[in-house]
């Protein structure tokens, strides 16, 4: 019987939009100016000189592709990254698109290291034009490139570097983290064969009840989102990886996920100049190569019929292009979502998209006919040749920054050199452990002292994630310490949070943690059952509690009367076991809060704990 595989980290499938470039006899010259010379860091500065034959390449290359080879350039569709047979159904898909209908290139989700760099250098070999891969490694390698584990076992399958979350970062504060965990990223995934991540995130979250951006922003700060996303930038950059600035315009203050509706921003425009442009233009000043787009309508700019920015000229041209003067790739968000199919067909959505000033079309839903479509919009008058040539060209000179003219394959023998190594699993260490936040603590519970001898943790977490609390309770466990670990989820019953009562007055502290991650198509981000009903009437006992979140900071109005409230950010590896060993006191406890808890407590607040010497139990 063949194990089971089961990737627990969902595949964010987000887009990217474009704006219209440049006159055809500048065009080149000036991104590849750009280009080179706008980051100030040694680093940054040498990725991005193109090679000297890149302008010629991109011309020649052009002139050589017939229009629908051009209009076919402008779509990427999406693959998983699992083991496809070169002579498989699956892998016939993939064939079609790159040899029939010639797509510019791919976004490539969750697989397994070498599944990734195989797959993506047969596809280079069959590709007339090389392939610009695209993964989405917001918070690094390891949100693609792991998560995967066999069943019944739960036996880890390896991969790429687990770092934190993003948010995670913004706790530490650190420049240096940040362009590390960058640099780290950028390392892996060109390794693996992918040339672009759809990251950093730019969007400042300044809305607790965002139910899709939360911890997959920095913080809430604009200044503490702009300084770390340079940082980052220049570290993937360092490592020749393209980066992505999202979700343009800004999606930190919506209340809606885009992949259902379409969120609408009621700020007006001094709103956006203060809170969510800010990181935009910082990452423009640093080089970022691409901005995404998002499916989000800016009522409080464009009125209460506002399109989707990704198909507003006046948000994604006039404003992203002209104002903010972002002369790199725009990509739409996945033109599947919601947030721009409920109200426009998928055809002429796509064609709106580039009226808009798109260059490339992220995940259409199906890809012959997205060509045809545009093909049909071209041969119509209604877009012009030209105009689909100036995003070709952009896209060229994007994958000639990326070196892909001159070798656009990888060396299979060097991945396990570099995927997941001990210097690079150290730093997603350094990250959890600086970005513990002990927001609370009214009884000093924390460190846990030497008389908690009998510790019950009560995990909440979705079904799906099989591995949760696991590690955080296998290091929290020692010599004189009885860790009591229960799992719980919405499918819970009041008669077993009853029963879990009970247990809890045998036990000297309780730990109440929460696995709650933002996820696509949900729809909120909470704990939701019993679970904070239970916490919260535990700490109105008067017992000993820890509450700790492995994910949103958000959850604290849910069960105010907690006496602790620790935060570890994530749920990875590395943060459960941060996360016991500063309960255990192993480690001082030195993050701040990125964002405010209304109305509890402020952003920049975080209680400082030295690490002592854990104390045996006689």
């Amino acid at each position: 019987m063949r194990a089971a595989i089961v990737p627990l980290d969902c595949a964010r499938r987000s887009s990217y939009d474009t704006a219209v470039p440049p006159l055809k006899s500048i065009a080149v010259a000036l991104s590849l100016a750009l280009a080179a010379c706008a980051p100030a860091t040694r680093a940054n500065t040498t990725h991005r000189d193109p090679a000297p034959n890149a302008e010629q390449w991109v011309e020649r290359t052009l002139a050589s592709l017939s229009l629908r080879e051009k209009v076919g350039q402008l779509i990427m569709p999406w693959t998983g990254g699992e083991y496809v047979p070169v002579d498989s159904p699956e892998f016939d898909r993939l064939r079609e698109w790159v040899e029939r209908d010639g797509v510019g290139g791919l976004i490539i989700s969750i697989g397994l290291p070498h599944s990734y760099a195989a797959k993506l250098n047969e596809l280079q070999r069959r590709a007339k034009v090389p392939l610009l891969i695209a993964s989405d490694m917001e918070n690094g390698p390891g949100m693609r490139l792991s998560g995967i584990y066999t069943l019944p076992h739960l036996l880890p399958q390896g991969g790429g570097t687990a770092f934190p979350s993003t948010m995670a970062v913004g706790a530490t504060g650190s420049d240096s983290l940040a362009r590390e965990v960058g640099r780290v990223t950028g390392r892996e995934a060109r390794a693996v064969g992918v040339h672009l991540t759809f990251g950093p995130v730019l969007d400042v979250n300044s809305n607790p009840l965002n139910p899709i951006i939360n911890t997959r922003s920095f913080g809430e700060d604009p200044a503490l989102v702009s300084r770390l996303a340079t940082a980052w930038i220049a570290g993937a950059q360092s490592a020749r990886l393209l980066t992505t600035g999202k979700h343009f315009p800004g999606h930190g203050d919506t209340e809606v996920d885009s992949h259902i509706g379409l969120p609408a921003i009621s700020a007006d425009r001094a709103r956006l100049e203060a809170v969510e442009l800010p990181p935009f233009r910082a990452a423009i000043r640093a080089g970022t190569d691409a901005m995404l787009v998002a499916h989000i309508a800016l009522t409080g700019v464009e009125g209460d019929t506002a399109p989707p920015a990704t198909l507003s000229p006046a948000l994604t041209t006039r404003m992203l292009r002209d104002e903010l003067g972002f002369q790199g790739l725009v990509v739409t968000d996945a033109m599947t979502m919601g947030g721009v199919t409920q109200r426009y067909g998928a055809a002429d959505a796509l064609v709106r998209a580039l009226e808009a000033g798109a260059d490339i079309l992220l995940m259409p839903r199906d890809v012959g006919e997205a060509i045809q479509t545009v093909m049909t919009a071209v041969q119509s008058g209604r877009i012009p040749e030209a105009r689909i040539d100036a995003s070709v060209r952009r896209i060229l000179a994007a994958k000639a920054r990326a070196g892909l003219q001159q070798r656009r394959e990888v060396n299979l023998d060097s991945v396990d050199h570099i995927v997941g190594i001990r210097a690079h699993t150290e730093l997603a260490r350094r990250v959890a452990e600086r970005s513990i936040t002990l927001a609370r603590d009214r009884r000093t519970l924390v460190p846990l002292s030497a008389g908690a001898r009998r510790i019950l943790v009560v995990s909440y977490a979705d079904v799906a994630d099989l591995v949760a609390g696991r590690v955080f309770a296998r290091t929290l466990a020692g010599p004189g310490r009885r860790v009591d670990a229960v799992r719980v989820d919405d499918r819970t019953t009041p008669a077993e949070f009853k029963a879990l009562a009970a247990r809890a007055d045998s036990a000297d502290v309780v730990i109440a943690a929460a696995y709650v991650q933002p996820r696509e198509y949900k729809g909120s981000v909470g704990a939701g059952g019993g679970f904070a009903g239970w916490t919260e009437r535990l700490a109105t006992r008067g017992k000993p509690l820890v509450a700790l979140s492995f994910g949103t900071p958000y959850l604290l109005p849910s069960f105010p009367s907690v006496p602790t409230y620790l935060l570890a950010w994530s749920g990875v590896e590395a943060s459960q076991e941060a996360a016991a060993r500063a309960l255990l006191g192993q480690i001082p406890i030195t993050g701040r809060l990125p964002i405010s808890i209304p109305p509890f407590h402020r952003a920049g607040e975080g209680i400082q704990r030295p690490a002592r010497i854990a104390e045996t139990p006689q």
